[in-house]
């Protein structure tokens, strides 16, 4: 019975031996990838960047919309214990700079689209009256743009200062560090300092 197999074995390994013996040794069973590739697929990538964009724009909004939810839960969540206070304030500063990213998304797409159609003006396809639309969008999405972006900093500066409240009161209770109060600090002076 031994033999049997032994002798299967190596009725095996001969016939894998001899298949490898046939390749020349040189070539290779898998090809490596040009290191130039295809510059068609480049023109192809460079034409179509603005349904990229735009999905990243719908990614973004339903991201916003995924994180408000959060951001609201938040408080109830806190008020039963199943959350805690930092976290709740962690969710809603995500949610505000979620909603600066998707402020200054709106306002890119905004000027891509203005610019679009001053070229489709200066080449004569489309009359004058037909872009003030998209000048309003685009004062629109400039002011939500800097609202939201003047939230955001009122956001980054209240959580700092709340931080630095809660590491002064671990302190005093023996659960931080002096340098985690000093750090803290800084970083809230850093704040005030890039907002003035």
């Amino acid at each position: 019975m031994l033999r049997a197999a032994a002798l299967l074995l190596g009725l095996v390994a001969t016939t894998l031996f001899a298949q490898d013996a046939s390749k020349d040794p040189d070539s290779f069973d898998i090809e490596p990838p040009l290191l130039i590739p295809n510059r068609d697929s480049e023109e192809h990538a460079k034409a179509a960047p603005s349904p990229a964009r735009d999905v990243d724009l719908a990614k973004l909004e339903k991201e916003f919309e995924r994180v408000k939810r959060n951001a609201a839960s938040a408080e109830r969540l806190c008020k039963i214990g199943a959350l805690s206070k930092l976290e709740a304030e962690q969710r809603v500063l995500r949610c505000i700079h979620l909603e600066f990213d998707l402020a200054n998304a709106r306002l890119v797409c905004a000027k891509e689209e203005m610019l679009e159609k001053e070229k489709q003006l200066s080449a004569g396809e489309i009359a004058k009256t037909e872009i003030a639309q998209t000048e309003t969008g685009l004062a629109h999405a400039i002011e939500a743009a800097h609202a939201a972006g003047v939230k955001r900093e009122q956001a980054d500066l209240d959580a700092a200062e709340a931080n630095v409240h809660r590491q002064e009161k671990l302190l005093a209770f023996g659960s931080a560090r002096k340098s985690d109060v000093e750090r803290a600090v800084q970083k809230l002076a850093e704040l005030k300092s890039q907002k003035n």
